[in-house]
């Protein structure tokens, strides 16, 4: 059983930066694939990045490449999410996912899930 707790959302103006944590319970981290989600209001939840469990590996969603970094500290059981350049469109709540594989993009690769943070940013 893992539980997450995602925190650090907030509003900012658009070109400005938001650094999301997510803090993980349990002594297994290390070995759990850990992915970040968003959902926007009336739209899908959608990926947005994943670090794999031997963090020699991530992926991004297009449209966040170069503007977001994915990062993880198994000895302090959190991953993190760094958001730069940040734009209205990427306005939603962000949820972090653990999950028993190496990496993943898709949500029901996921196992565990946090209960998210609110992220809006301004134009």
């Amino acid at each position: 059983q893992v539980q997450l707790v995602e925190s650090g959302g907030g509003l900012v103006q658009a070109g400005g930066s938001l650094r999301l944590s997510c803090a993980a319970s349990g002594r297994t981290f290390s070995s759990y694939a850990m992915g970040w989600f968003r959902q926007a209001p009336g739209k899908e939840r959608e990926f947005v990045a994943a670090i794999s469990w031997s963090i020699d590996s991530t992926y991004y969603e297009d449209s966040v490449k170069g503007r977001f970094t994915i990062s993880r500290d198994n000895a302090k059981n959190t991953v993190y999410l760094e958001m730069n350049s940040l734009r209205p469109e990427d306005t939603a709540v962000y949820y972090c996912a653990a999950g028993v594989l190496w990496i993943g993009v898709r949500a029901h690769e996921y196992t565990y899930w946090g209960q998210g943070t609110q992220v809006t940013v301004s134009s």
